[in-house]
């Protein structure tokens, strides 16, 4: 005959329980906040590497630098700051509103100001 564990929790199992499941709300919470897509990091890699040479050194420093990035910036303004910055080069109207508009001026800042970060903390 095989020895049952008893049903009951004592109050140190219901307080550890507890402890477990908000640690593991508070640890992936940053992670649902600002979890790019692997095919923006990649392509985030893939650009930097281009820039700064080719090796595995450099593509660690670029992974570490979108991670960088990513504690920062949610992917959504990631994603309009990438927007932004394609439009910066287009003639005519709508280039100058992209290049001159104070809000969108305003993400593409906190965009390099991350990059400076994951810059100093990366390279």
């Amino acid at each position: 005959m095989r020895h049952r564990p008893s049903r009951r929790i004592g109050a140190q199992g219901h307080v550890l329980g507890i402890l477990l499941g908000t640690l593991a709300l508070v640890t992936a919470t940053p992670a649902i906040a600002n979890d790019y897509p692997t095919e923006a990091r990649v392509d985030y890699v893939l650009g930097c590497m281009a820039a700064n040479g080719q090796g595995r050194l450099v593509m660690q420093r670029c992974s570490c630098s979108i991670d960088v990035i990513a504690e920062q910036i949610p992917y959504e303004q990631y994603e309009a700051v990438e927007t932004i910055l394609s439009m910066h080069d287009q003639r005519g109207e709508l280039g100058v509103l992209f290049r001159t508009e104070r809000g969108l001026q305003e993400q593409v800042e906190a965009f390099r100001a991350a990059q400076t970060e994951a810059d100093l903390r990366c390279f």
